[in-house]
């Protein structure tokens, strides 16, 4: 099947209590592990590159390896721009075939971001195109993304922020944070599910999207200090929390942190055990394997989309 869009993809989640998983993709090996985990578990899923990623891989060949995943898979696979930072970033993406962007005013006022995100969706929509729109910052580092401090979602803006804009789905900041330093050593992570009440109370049936939500698997943070690596410290949001978020109003939850630490785990551990090799087919298969693992971990557990898909 082609390219689709995350409108219907929602509207099921929604309806079904589960989320769909918005995986960050930079290379072959990243995309394929995770198409093949979420083809084998019949999961719909959304394979999403930011502006760095298309920067290092190119777009051509990005959205290349993208079209071989539609052409080897049988799931509803939607291509989404995370944290587009401009119109034309946008506008560019769209124009070469993803069918959903995401444009991030969340660091501008709030007249500035209804000006900036309403520009996108008459030009999106225009197109068939999906757009995922930004209220409140998450603090951490990651790509193009590096925000200092944490500022909340205020519920008092978001009918006027979607009703004004004509947005699809809103990325909303209840806790998570970008990158694999999320909280603070001692600090309890804690996700405002207050905030994400009130806000579904306010927008009922409105699809919720969670950006920064790696889980920051201990094991792989073990792996990567064993084998040369520094993490200490490395924290994440607990899967029970996105699972609970999951079931409620959040139709679509953000993983790059946890790929990546995934795959350097898989990378480290074999140049360690095996300083001979200089195959990258040696190194880059474990860090595949790693990925996919990982991805059918997510489904089934965390994301509840297994089988979806049908």
């Amino acid at each position: 099947m082609p390219l689709v869009s995350t409108k219907e993809m929602f509207k099921k989640a929604y309806e079904g209590g589960y989320a769909i998983g918005a995986f960050n993709v930079n290379n072959m090996e990243i995309v394929q592990a995770i198409v093949e985990a979420a083809n084998e578990l019949k999961s719909p899923v959304i394979l999403q590159a930011s502006k760095g990623a298309r920067e290092y891989a190119n777009p051509v060949y990005l959205k290349k390896l993208v079209e071989a995943a539609v052409e080897t898979s049988n799931i509803p696979i939607a291509l989404h721009l995370d944290h587009g930072d401009t119109f034309e970033l946008c506008k560019s993406c769209i124009d070469s075939g993803f069918t959903s962007v995401m444009i991030d005013g969340s660091h501008l006022s709030f007249e500035e971001n209804i000006a900036l995100t309403t520009k996108v969706v008459e030009y999106a929509h225009a197109h068939g195109v999906t757009v995922e729109g930004e209220l409140g910052q998450l603090a951490g580092v990651e790509d193009e993304v590096n925000v200092e401090h944490h500022s909340y979602t205020n519920p008092d803006d978001v009918v006027e922020f979607v009703t004004r804009t004509g947005v699809d789905s809103l990325a909303i900041a209840i806790g998570t944070s970008h990158g694999a330093f999320k909280f603070k050593p001692g600090q309890e992570p804690q996700l405002r599910f207050d905030i994400l009440d009130e806000i579904t109370e306010r927008l009922p049936n409105f699809p919720i999207v969670l950006h920064g939500a790696s889980s920051v698997s201990q094991e792989y943070v073990k792996i990567i200090q064993e084998n040369g690596g520094s993490l200490q410290d490395a924290i994440g949001i607990p899967e029970e929390m996105l699972r609970q978020a999951a079931r409620s109003a959040v139709c679509k939850i953000n993983i790059d942190s946890d790929l990546r630490l995934a795959f350097t785990a898989g990378i480290r551990k074999v140049f360690n055990d095996k300083p001979d090799v200089f195959d990258p087919r040696s190194y880059l298969k474990p860090a595949r394997a790693n990925i996919k693992s990982l991805v059918a971990h997510k489904i089934k557990n965390v994301l509840g989309s297994e089988g979806k898909a049908e």
